[in-house]
């Protein structure tokens, strides 16, 4: 179809990116199309391996469907696809369906190929669009792992609920008429507890209890819950933590939406991560956990092939470093008898995060109420001896910093850790926001809720201090993307001459940094990095793309790090030589670099400049 220059040029100029690109660019791209009238009969001829080509759309409706036929994306004019395979030279694996007829404009890989290498905004778009919508060459195809899955997927019925001042009797006869084993005991909508076959059981009929008597005298109250979003590994893994065998699951506004039960995952399970962290909360010795402990890499490189989501090996690497850890504070009340005093064990850094990796060291610590004896400091002086050894001889590495409940400075009292906290937070030094860095994310892992609750009001309470924000937006701008002139990586070498990029030091670090200065900001709880930006967008407090475009860095140097980690081929940790990248990773890799620089200097003019 002959193409009329002009009406195309008006076209042209008015989509971006085409629209932002030099006149003499422009032009190329304009005398380079060739236009196609596509219907469903000829759909077929067009979107194929042997001549991939750009594709502009100026009118029509199209779908664009994965091998499986289910529809990834539905296009109409001033949309483009077909570059993936452009920029990767992979063969095409989707196909094109027409559901209205319209003009689509073609340019060929000759004319793409010389466009990419005269005109660097038009190879950058590209190459990001890629980089921040796709990933593909570095996510996992999805897979029918369980344990990745959303609650949301394998939840089969509605909420069954009941009100406090329901007869035990009506209640049973509830659980009966709908085939359920549990009841969600609901005020105003809002969850207060859960009553099980086991509490008719156990709480009515073994203590003789009236069945007149209301639900709220047997419930459960403030049971642990699960939102729809949540993975089922992670609803797996605190029903193993807790002993419990329903949980609730909320909505995000909390409204009720069903129960799962042990048999409903168990019917799912078909992953060994979640078998390995039974064993260790069921372990009888420390013997036991150590022998566990050495089963987790080969695990690792199994499960890293069967999920998409790559931020869940982190999760499953902490669930396991939480599982040692609780099971070992067992042990030692086994051996030493109860604790004195309610504590909370926590974590800080990549444990809290749920971010750990094959190198994580340990990064936890002991909060005690205040004013206690010297016998009993002296009872979790040994605690933490006791359960800071053993995790090292679990494979989880002694903290260089000395960050571990097995040190006096990490073993304090609640207004202990609280001054420590705000002793920080008023003299922003250096140091002080070193400590920061590790200490403000935090985790409960085991012990008094309550103690635990307490400490963190109690930080939220001191974070509201500009120069703090400022002096955190300044320190995260000294560390910088490794990134030099003419957009060339600028290297490190080991003493073997070996030259790398550290992807935890210039990359993942300074994301987790610049989201958590933000979560602190906006009070958001969450230690999770994914889970903090997916806060703050809710919030509205960072505009979406920045927040897209940090969770897709986030994924892509994790996966990078993850499959350095497991190739084992002699770089210091978390490190990668860009020469054993493909050339559209390094573009990738490069275009992750400035983004997360982009992300820097916004936060830089946001807290240091005062803009609060």
């Amino acid at each position: 179809m002959a193409l009329e220059l002009n009406e195309v040029a008006r076209f042209i100029k008015a989509q971006a990116p085409f629209s932002d690109l030099e006149s003499s660019a422009t032009e190329y791209f304009i005398k380079s199309l060739e236009a196609v009238y596509l219907t469903p009969e000829n759909q077929n001829q067009w979107l194929n391996s042997n001549a991939p080509c750009l594709f502009l759309i100026r009118s029509g409706l199209y779908d664009i469907l994965d091998s499986s036929g289910e529809v990834v994306a539905r296009l109409s004019e001033g949309d483009y696809f077909g570059y993936p395979s452009l920029l990767t030279g992979e063969p095409i694996s989707n196909r094109l369906e027409v559901q209205n007829e319209g003009i689509v404009y073609l340019l060929s890989q000759t004319h793409w190929d010389y466009l990419r290498e005269h005109y660097k905004a038009f190879a950058q778009h590209f190459v990001r669009a890629h980089a921040n919508r796709l990933l593909s060459v570095n996510y996992k195809k999805r897979s029918d792992d369980w344990s990745s899955k959303r609650i949301s997927e394998i939840m089969k019925q509605g909420a069954v609920t009941a009100g406090p001042e329901t007869k035990i009797s009506d209640a049973a006869k509830t659980m009966s008429q709908f085939g359920v084993s549990s009841l969600m005991i609901t005020e105003n909508n809002k969850l207060v507890g859960v009553i099980t076959d086991r509490d008719l059981r156990n709480r009515v009929l073994a203590e003789g209890r009236s069945p007149n008597d209301v639900v709220a005298t047997i419930m459960t109250t403030k049971p642990k819950h699960v939102f729809e979003h949540n993975r089922v590994f992670s609803a797996f893994h605190l029903m193993l933590k807790q002993n419990i065998h329903h949980l609730p699951v909320l909505d995000e506004s909390h409204q009720p939406l069903g129960m799962i039960t042990a048999t409903d995952l168990l019917r799912q399970q078909k992953s060994d991560p979640v078998q390995l962290i039974g064993r260790i909360y069921k372990a009888e010795s420390v013997a036991d956990i150590k022998r566990y402990a050495l089963e987790v890499p080969e695990l690792l490189r199994g499960f890293s092939d069967r999920v998409e989501d790559t931020s869940l090996i982190g999760k499953l690497l902490s669930g396991i470093t939480d599982a040692m850890t609780t099971r070992l504070i067992q042990l030692f009340q086994t051996q030493n008898g109860a604790a004195p005093t309610p504590f909370s064990w926590i974590c800080f850094g990549s444990q809290a995060r749920e971010e750990q990796t094959l190198h994580s060291d340990q990064d936890n610590g002991l909060l005690l109420p205040d004013n206690l004896s010297q016998t009993e400091l002296d009872y979790f002086k040994a605690l933490g001896e006791f359960v800071c050894d053993n995790l090292i001889a679990c494979g989880i590495k002694e903290c260089p910093g000395g960050i571990m409940a097995s040190r006096d400075a990490c073993r304090m009292g609640l207004s202990a850790w609280l001054n420590q906290f705000g002793s920080w937070i008023k003299s922003p030094s250096p140091q002080a926001i070193l400590n920061c860095k590790i200490f403000f994310d935090i985790r409960f892992v085991d012990g008094s809720e309550s103690l635990f609750e307490a400490f963190s009001k109690g930080i939220l309470a001191t974070t509201k201090n500009q120069i703090f924000f400022a002096s955190m937006a300044t320190d995260i701008n000294t560390n910088s993307v490794p990134i030099g002139l003419f957009n060339q990586f600028k290297l490190e070498k080991d003493k073997q001459k070996h030259t790398y990029i550290d992807l935890k030091k210039r990359g993942v670090a300074i994301i987790n940094d610049i989201v958590r200065l933000y979560a602190l900001h906006h009070n958001v709880t969450a230690a999770n990095t994914l889970e903090r930006l997916s806060a703050l967008s809710k919030q509205q407090q960072v505009s979406k793309k920045d927040i897209y475009d940090l969770k897709d860095c986030w994924r892509y140097l994790t996966q990078l790090r993850l499959n350095v980690q497991l190739q084992q081929k002699g770089l210091p940790a978390n490190c990668i030589d860009p020469e054993d990248l493909t050339s559209l990773e390094r573009h990738q890799l490069k275009e992750a670099f400035y983004l997360i620089k982009q992300a820097q200097q916004a936060a830089a003019f946001k807290f240091a400049r005062g803009s609060l």
